[in-house]
């Protein structure tokens, strides 16, 4: 059944390309089709990688049978804190290296998110409550926090010579972000069907109170898979706000119920315990491709 689901994701892929490739408008230069450019296949991998990015992780959390609404918030939340890392709080660190600098900013505000994920996943575990409740108030508090953090403003980066100019050049980059969605696919890929991690996932979505008898350690598998969504959301983030030379409380709205269409498309189960990410990459690009055919058509 899980193959069969793989298959109809890819049909389902191939099928919206066909459709692209026959709707997509002419170059007028040359009157070759804008959809098959190099310029546009690049453009459109780099656009779904923050989505993917998100959706890896989402897999996980979805194959416990868990949801976490949140992660857009929390996108926000990363890109206010790396763009304030770069501008108003890097007085405060005791070294003036460019190089230190970004990597101040980009690991703390990925332990950041980490933290916040596993906040989630310690409450959902420790008082066994819902999911869907815990994630939409983090969702509405991370927000809040994130226009506390910004006092609701835009904080620009990546303007002038400085170690902000920087970290915008590089990790914007279209082969870093590409990159970086690639490497994470891969590796959450052999996470989840070669290591006990991927099992007990799917264990435990699959059947949490016979996991429970089974001794399986739900509790840590619960902490461990939101702290994983907390710093793809983290990392996210610090590539968004790479990408848009800004971060802003006002990122990342309904990124979630992206990340999770995704998944969902990609045939993972939202009952928990089915899933691949191979088929969460696909769900991702048929979202990428229907939303760059929508924009070359004007729509």
């Amino acid at each position: 059944m899980e193959q069969l689901k793989k298959l109809q994701s890819f049909a389902g892929l191939i099928l919206i390309v066909i459709m692209a490739i026959l709707l997509s408008p002419e170059d007028r230069r040359d009157g070759s089709l804008i959809f098959l450019s190099q310029a546009n296949i690049t453009d459109i991998l780099r656009q779904v990688s923050e989505i993917g990015i998100l959706a890896l992780a989402m897999t996980f959390v979805i194959l416990t049978a868990g949801i976490d609404l949140c992660v857009g918030s929390m996108l926000a939340l990363a890109a206010s804190t790396v763009a304030l890392f770069m501008t108003d709080w890097s007085e405060y660190l005791p070294v003036s290296s460019p190089s230190f600098h970004i990597c101040v900013a980009i690991v703390g505000t990925v332990l950041f998110c980490g933290f916040w994920g596993a906040v989630n996943g310690f409450v959902i575990a420790k008082f066994r409550m819902q999911p869907f409740i815990v994630t939409l108030a983090a969702m509405i508090g991370l927000r809040g926090l994130a226009r506390w953090l910004t006092n609701n403003r835009n904080i620009d980066i990546g303007f002038g010579e400085d170690h902000s100019a920087i970290f915008a050049d590089f990790v914007s980059q279209k082969f870093i972000v590409i990159g970086c969605f690639v490497i994470l696919a891969i590796i959450f890929h052999i996470l989840l069907n070669r290591t006990v991690f991927g099992r007990y996932a799917c264990a435990i979505g699959g059947n949490e109170q016979a996991s429970r008898f089974a001794g399986l350690p739900i509790a840590r598998m619960q902490v461990a898979v939101y702290t994983l969504s907390g710093l793809m959301a983290g990392l996210a983030g610090v590539i968004h706000c790479a990408q848009n030379h800004q971060g802003s409380p006002n990122d990342g709205v309904a990124y979630e119920l992206e990340a999770i269409a995704a998944v969902v498309i990609g045939g993972t189960s939202l009952m928990g315990g089915k899933g691949s990410i191979i088929g969460t990459v696909v769900g991702t690009l048929i979202m990428g491709v229907l939303t760059n055919l929508f924009r070359l058509r004007g729509v």
